[in-house]
């Protein structure tokens, strides 16, 4: 650097002197939001600007697609933000079908922003595959499914949906935020989009905020995808993106053991006094467990949900005295959580009233049932 520039100056270059044959183990945190142009013009790896390629990013989404099996992967900014690009790919005057217990967000999304842009959607029972032929329409262009269903743990069979989405010519997408790539792969069964609340178990440490889809096969749909990622900005920051890819490196440690811990949970509640229902597909009472079986495997989630026997104030009361299972929203965090659902979702909620969603943690699970059996008490 020239000795004789202003101590302004200085301030500034001085911290662009790095060598280009560092080598961290660590991937490194690439914070800024433009880069520098070569002589002839080019730009190294095609990196232009932050909003369109950042090196965090580009290194989450090809490892999301390569988890998922996966031709691309467009990571976003939140997980509704990833689900707004995919209704964002679909045309005005399209119709689709959405699970009747879909994640109730994802609901107001299409009724208070969609409808204005023509775009409609009818609510089935996708475990019902009459009911499912039945609400196809000559626009519908997507099916969007969630397996297990947030928070009734429904199981829909993805393979017989996709099979009749074929002789319909129309997509589907499968939320698979709560099984991850590690218990379910979604387009090996024949969907063509997969999306993910990466908030949740990618990041797993309840610490940073995401979302990605990925596509199948490159052509039409991912081009429109990318477009739309790129010219709306909704993308994550170079920083989210790093945390979610840190996460990454134990997704398969946690999901295993949460899991592990989540099905005992699920069997000993099944048999409590206090516990009117408990819906986990691990259970082989379950209605969906015999589909999950085939297109989970490894194990069926950490996440279940309890009906009390009682109503609002006997759940509400079953929380508040559990030591170890924090009372919040999300799920997927290293910390297990109790959440009432039909309070957050609101007055037009379909969920029971007397309904405890949890998500396990990694805690000991000897202290998990310990806390439930307190907290249940005789």
């Amino acid at each position: 650097m020239q000795k004789d520039l202003h101590p302004a100056t200085q301030a500034i270059h001085s911290v662009q002197q790095l060598p280009e044959d560092i080598r961290p183990v660590v991937p490194a945190l690439y914070l800024s939001t433009t880069y520098r142009r070569n002589e002839d013009g080019s730009y190294n790896h095609g990196f232009v600007y932050s909003r369109a390629e950042n090196p965090n990013r580009q290194l989450l989404e090809h490892s999301l697609a390569q988890l998922e099996g996966g031709a691309a992967a467009f990571a976003f900014g939140s997980g509704m933000a990833a689900v707004t690009a995919v209704f964002q790919s679909l045309r005005a005057g399209d119709h689709l079908l959405l699970p009747d217990d879909a994640y109730y967000n994802v609901q107001l999304l299409l009724r208070e922003v969609f409808a204005d842009w023509d775009l409609s959607y009818t609510p089935v029972n996708m475990v019902d595959l009459a009911a499912v032929a039945a609400a196809l329409r000559p626009n519908t262009r997507l099916i969007w499914l969630e397996t297990p269903s947030n928070p009734l743990l429904k199981v829909t069979d993805i393979r017989a949906i996709v099979a009749l989405a074929k002789t319909h010519g129309c997509l589907v997408a499968v939320d698979n935020t709560w099984p991850t790539p590690v218990l379910q792969k979604p387009l090996d069964l024949g969907a063509d989009i997969v999306m993910h609340s990466t908030t949740k178990y990618f990041g797993g440490h309840s610490d940073v905020l995401g979302g990605c889809v990925i596509v199948r096969e490159e052509g039409e749909l991912a081009t429109r995808l990318r477009r739309i990622q790129v010219l709306t900005g909704g993308v994550p920051s170079p920083f989210d993106a790093w945390l979610v890819a840190r996460g990454i490196q134990t997704l398969h440690l946690r999901v295993g053991a949460q899991s592990h811990s989540a099905a005992q949970l699920a069997v000993f509640l099944a048999s409590h006094p206090g516990i009117e229902r408990v819906n986990y597909p691990g259970l082989p009472g379950h209605p969906g467990h015999a589909v999950a079986s085939q297109q989970m495997q490894g194990g069926f989630g950490g996440m279940l949900s309890v009906q009390i026997r009682g109503d609002r104030t006997a759940a509400m009361r079953v929380a508040a005295c559990l030591r170890l299972f924090t009372t919040a929203t999300s799920l997927g965090g290293v910390e297990s959580l109790v959440e009432h659902r039909r309070s957050v979702e609101g007055p037009d909620s379909q969920t029971p009233d007397n309904l405890l969603r949890l998500s396990v943690g990694l805690e000991n699970t000897a202290d998990l049932l310990a806390d439930w059996e307190q907290a249940l008490g005789d």
